[in-house]
């Protein structure tokens, strides 16, 4: 196993099967990690975001994109990650979400952002971020479509994290 932060033509493509795999995410969302992993091939860390792909054997089994949310000064959004279904509960998720938020702080970075959807699929994704440190800043009732909320979390991390 091994990660790289550059992204290649060929990640596109495997970023939109391995987000599709998840049988989670909405048609939309597939699309919407495309739109991601293209501006960041074409645009580098001038779109905005960074990345984290984990490839195994040379085929990608996961990728975070995160970046800085622009007009604050140390508060970046963690966008996407995701894990080959055959890979997950074996800790690549958390390898991959601690070494982001490493990169994450060695670029300035002292709270990191992460929305996620409150409907019960997504209770795995929410367990996920509470075993690593994050905790509930808001629900927004309804955001995504009636009974759908959307829930912030924040994880303090860098130079902030040290001064509690």
């Amino acid at each position: 196993m091994s990660f790289r932060e550059r992204l290649r033509a060929d990640d596109v493509e495997a970023i939109r099967t391995l987000v599709a795999q998840t049988k989670v995410f909405s048609r939309a969302e597939v699309e919407i990690a495309v739109e991601v992993a293209t501006a960041g091939l074409q645009s580098g860390e001038a779109s905005g975001y960074h990345f984290l792909v984990a490839e195994d054997a040379g085929r990608l089994v996961g990728f975070t994109a995160f970046g800085p949310i622009p007009a604050t000064a140390a508060s970046w959004d963690l966008y996407w990650i995701t894990v080959d279904p055959a890979g997950q509960r074996h800790g690549l998720g958390g390898r991959l979400l601690a070494a982001s938020e490493a990169r994450a702080a060695a670029l300035g970075c002292r709270r990191i952002y992460v929305d996620t959807s409150g409907r019960v699929d997504y209770a795995p994704a929410r367990a996920f971020y509470e075993r690593h440190g994050y905790r509930r800043e808001a629900t927004l009732a309804d955001f995504y479509a009636p009974g759908d909320a959307k829930l912030i979390y924040l994880r303090e991390i860098g130079a902030s994290a040290a001064n509690r």
